[in-house]
């Protein structure tokens, strides 16, 4: 296995309310999707552990804002996934206030969206984009699970994509399984940090 671009990666802490927050310095980015889009497998592919964060068979697993730091005051933040009928609504209710809270803090420089390449973009994908102020910070979406696609598959999605987000986002391919775009991805995520999007 190659080399980690990101030796220090580690798990920091799960928030469940916005007083748990860390501090609101140096630079994070949320990783957001529908459930089962293959987040939890990006942030390991990205960070290059194999179980930073926990992935699951079982849609709707991250139930709190869990935090990992990949280097000094650079961290990422994992959000519940969203789109998973399962999850009780009084639990989807707790995580508003949360997420509101987050996208206030200074310290969250961009989003990255994995979306099932198979499924496309929808329209809780580009909400979410929306929430993110892509006029105030940088967003980048992983059309991940790819390798489920063709060579013509992958094109016309990739190009479907580029013209449904405009310039509200960058898009690439990405497969964590087949280590398809991951370095890519790792160098979009230190353009989000630094705020060169």
């Amino acid at each position: 296995m190659a080399v980690s671009r990101f030796p220090q990666a580690d798990f920091l802490l799960s928030v469940a309310a916005p007083a748990q927050f860390p501090t609101d310095s140096g630079a994070e980015v949320a990783f957001a999707g529908r459930s089962n889009a293959g987040k939890s497998s990006a942030i390991n592919a990205i960070a290059g552990r194999k179980a930073l964060a926990r992935t699951s068979k079982t849609p709707g697993q991250t139930r709190l804002l869990n935090y990992f730091e990949l280097g000094p005051g650079q961290r990422i933040v994992d959000l519940p996934g969203y789109g998973y009928a399962a999850v009780r609504d009084d639990e989807r209710r707790k995580w508003a206030p949360l997420i509101d809270a987050l996208r206030s803090r200074e310290s969250l420089r961009g989003l990255m969206l994995i979306v099932d390449a198979r499924r496309g973009l929808r329209d809780e994908d580009l909400a979410l984009i929306e929430w993110a102020e892509p006029a105030r910070r940088g967003v980048h979406v992983l059309l991940s699970k790819a390798d489920k696609l063709n060579q013509a598959e992958r094109a016309a999605l990739l190009r479907e994509s580029r013209g449904i987000l405009g310039d509200a986002a960058t898009v690439q391919l990405f497969s964590a399984h087949a280590r398809m775009g991951v370095d890519e991805a790792q160098t979009r995520l230190a353009g989000l940090w630094s705020g060169a999007g």
